[in-house]
């Protein structure tokens, strides 16, 4: 069967038509909203998550369209021949705000601002979250397991495991963002510039029987790349032989060992073994790369174990986040364009963490002190406000518990919302995809220097202020107020 090519056009819901019809039929179809991005519960027990998928979003919206074939296909779910020839004039005519790719957020944050008419915006809701969810989830994956390492080198190696080939290689760009060193995924690789690397499989040593004679044919081709060979040695018996032929194979050729490499058995407990002989064989410069079923958990009680462990290979538990498989990133409208002002929307639920923060596009900006260089909290606030005064004291609240107040002095205010798109119009530079990762990357990099530790361990992190502004407070509870009237 030959491969079908799939549109990205049609990669909607198809309650999106449904609701574009109806909203048509009405002449309302052009009504301009504000929708914004946003998850509610950071994932993995944490308290924050790493932006990814952002440009993404932003070369998907400037692109929208829908081909010959797509209205076909829509033609023949029974919509009149009226309205699929008005989708074919379907394009992004709105605002895109959003965060830097790579961005550290927060619960009820908007991670992107979209303003635009109605019809444009209900149309992309399920591709802008099918592509910022999965890559950022494992980005913040990816991120905990760079912490656990605390500086060992990472290789991402979750290929195989991914949900598919597009999945791979964004994946795989989610996790170098993360701070991951190098991939085992050449397509990743050539998109986005991320360090390529790998060392060999089981079946080498098991294809002639004789593990020492394999490893002597795999050490003869990393010589002739100019490169030192790191040795898989747990096919059958790791310190019985497969670390002594390494050994001798080592010897032989008058080469060094450039690593072991340890795939299963107890880590600890091997890795020492391992860094014993091999400081006794003279080869105390060969490192130790560990694999198999790797996450921050298993490495962080590794680290605790002093296991000698210098490289770690992760594949499917970070790649698949194994441990949460969704986000639940949501999309949702807060403002309504009446008379040329915005009229605030919100969304109420018996669930105090599923009510929305009401209001046209909001302003998301970031206290960072001026004396230790560390972010002190994030403030929401309505579009017309002010930017707090950095040469004033600025006070902030709790928005749920109000009595906890916090006043901030000797700071400097960032501004974490870029425009991305103008009224349909891309205001950034399109700039190769290698560099744009590679921008994230260091991005990512500076923010893990100005957020306390505190925030970023694994267990038990501690809580970073988001709060609202007061007018921005206000006009929530006068809403929820007038909802519980009726």
């Amino acid at each position: 069967m030959r491969s079908p090519t799939p549109s990205e056009g049609l990669l909607a819901d198809e309650y999106a038509l449904e609701m574009m019809r109806a909203y048509w039929l009405a002449g309302q179809h052009r009504r301009r909203v504000v929708k914004e991005v946003f998850f509610r519960k950071a994932p993995f027990g944490g308290r924050l998550a790493l932006a990814v998928g952002i440009n993404q979003v932003a070369r998907y919206l400037a692109e929208l369209k829908l081909s010959d074939e797509d209205l076909e296909y829509i033609a023949g779910l029974g919509f009149e021949p009226e309205f699929v020839e008005h989708l074919r004039g379907l394009r992004f005519t709105g605002t895109m705000r959003a965060v830097a790719e790579g961005t550290f957020v927060f619960p009820g944050e908007p991670i992107i601002t979209l303003v635009g008419p109605i019809e444009e915006l209900t149309y992309v809701e399920a591709r802008i979250l099918n592509i910022v969810n999965p890559q950022t989830l494992v980005a913040t994956k990816a991120f905990r397991v760079v912490e656990a390492a605390e500086g060992d080198p990472v290789i991402e190696m979750g290929l195989r495991r991914a949900q598919g080939g597009d999945a791979s290689i964004y994946h795989s760009r989610a996790a170098y963002i993360a701070g991951v060193d190098s991939t085992s995924n050449l397509e990743a690789g050539r998109l986005f510039g991320i360090p390529a690397r790998g060392t060999h499989a089981h079946a080498l040593v098991m294809l002639g029987g004789d593990e020492k004679e394999a490893f002597r044919l795999w050490a003869q081709s990393q010589v002739k790349l100019g490169r030192r060979p790191t040795f898989l040695i747990d096919t059958y018996d790791t310190l019985r032989s497969g670390l002594p032929n390494a050994i001798a194979v080592a010897r032989e050729m008058g080469i060094r060992i450039g690593a072991v490499r340890l795939d299963s058995g107890d880590l600890a407990y091997l890795s020492k073994e391992c860094r014993r002989i091999l400081d006794e064989a003279g080869f105390r410069d060969a490192k130790i790369v560990a694999s198999g079923d790797l996450d921050e958990y298993v490495i962080r009680d590794l680290k605790l174990q002093k296991a000698p462990i210098d490289m770690w290979g992760v594949g499917t538990n970070m790649v698949v986040a194994a441990d949460q498989p969704s986000l639940g990133g949501v999309y949702k409208l807060t403002a309504v364009e009446e008379n040329g002002a915005w009229s605030p929307r919100i969304k109420v639920s018996e669930n105090p963490e599923k009510v929305t923060h009401p209001g046209g596009p909001k302003q998301l900006i970031r206290f960072r002190s001026k004396e230790t260089g560390y972010y002190l909290a994030d403030l929401l606030m309505l579009p017309d406000e002010p930017l707090p005064d950095p040469a004033q004291p600025f006070l902030i609240f709790d928005p749920v518990h109000t009595w906890k107040k916090t006043l901030l002095r000797n700071f400097t205010v960032e501004d974490l919302l870029l425009t991305y798109i103008q009224d349909g119009r891309q205001l950034l530079p399109d700039q190769p995809p290698d560099k744009v990762t590679a921008a994230a990357r260091e991005w990512v990099a500076v923010q893990r220097k100005r957020f306390y530790e505190e925030i970023q361990r694994l267990t038990n992190p501690a809580a970073y202020k988001v709060d609202l502004s007061e007018p921005l407070w206000r006009l929530k509870m006068q809403m929820l107020e007038s909802t519980a009237r009726h």
